[in-house]
């Protein structure tokens, strides 16, 4: 039997098209249960205060770069979405005089437009930000080379290889309101997937690649980025793919409240908790993930009750 459709994108898979009872249990989680969802191979951190979460996070980027060395490259994978942690890396790196010149990172993902990624003067570019907010805020005799830096580009090759030869210790994300990470957005409901989304399986096999947005995700960017203006925000990107994740030692993801809502914080958390891997919720194939953390900042975990404003 087919499974039901979309409420919010008829032509697409999401969270919405999942069974009624699971969507009931998640909302009626309370935070404090969400915060005991942890179990080996998933854990669940809790910071009671902005400045200790971000703190917490930029100090993944200072662990991974501190374990390398000339001959054991070590990088770590980063969003834009947060981006509050990279001011603060580059303050603690150029505070305390850490050489960073052996580490390396990736950027998760890029807007693609015309046929390519966008250019770093696009006011969007996830790359101008990664640039402008840290690595060029870094003192030069501590900082790595241009070449330890990679963005996903149109042609996929070069970025893809990067991942051979050099050790990610942690890839870092958010997650959007439809429940991805980087842009692994869910499938659109079409060809053999009319009726059931991919298997996680299936889906896992996707590298880095050029993706359509599902319409929640170039609505949330408009309103988070844009002022709401859904015109200017592109309905394609470029994105690190799940084989490039399960490449990652950890997957470290990041709820400050944000980016996704207190419902969306609550499904994710109880389904890799659980271990309910769901292509419609790509966040959570992370339940296949051998070691992944979930971060909280506590006072954006909020209310899933009706309440009128």
């Amino acid at each position: 039997m087919a499974r039901r459709k979309s409420c919010v994108a008829d032509g697409w898979w999401d969270y919405t098209t999942l069974d009624e009872k699971l969507l009931e249990d998640a909302a009626r989680l309370s935070g404090e249960q969400v915060f005991q969802l942890s179990r080996p191979g998933f854990a669940v951190k809790v910071y009671d205060t902005l400045a200790e979460f971000y703190l917490a996070e930029a100090l993944e980027y200072i662990g991974a770069w501190k374990q390398a060395t000339a001959d054991n490259p070590v990088g770590i994978c980063g969003p834009i979405g947060p981006t509050e942690q990279l001011p603060l890396v580059a303050r603690i790196v150029n505070d305390l005089g850490i050489d960073v010149r052996h580490g390396h990172f990736w950027g998760m993902d890029e807007w693609f437009a015309g046929g390519r990624e966008v250019p770093i003067t696009h006011p969007l570019s996830f790359e101008r930000a990664d640039r402008e907010l840290c690595f060029s805020r870094i003192d030069k005799k501590l900082r790595m080379p241009d070449g330890h830096l990679h963005f996903p580009k149109a042609d996929v090759r070069p970025y893809v290889e990067s991942w051979s030869g050099v050790r990610c210790a942690v890839m870092q994300g958010g997650q959007g309101e439809v429940k991805h990470w980087a842009f692994n957005d869910p499938p659109k409901r079409e060809g053999k997937w009319v009726d059931d989304p991919p298997p996680p399986a299936e889906y896992r096999k996707l590298s880095t690649r050029v993706v359509d947005l599902h319409p929640m995700t170039v609505i949330q960017n408009a309103r988070t980025s844009g002022g709401g203006y859904v015109a200017g925000v592109p309905t394609q990107a470029l994105t690190v793919g799940p084989v490039q994740t399960w490449h990652a030692k950890k997957v470290s993801i990041w709820h400050a409240g944000n980016h996704d809502n207190p419902f969306g914080q609550r499904l994710t958390t109880l389904m890799i908790s659980k271990k309910i891997a769901d292509s419609a919720v790509p966040m959570s194939l992370l339940a296949e993930h051998p070691n992944v953390q979930f971060n909280f900042y506590r006072h954006g975990i909020g209310t899933c009750e009706a309440e009128m404003h």
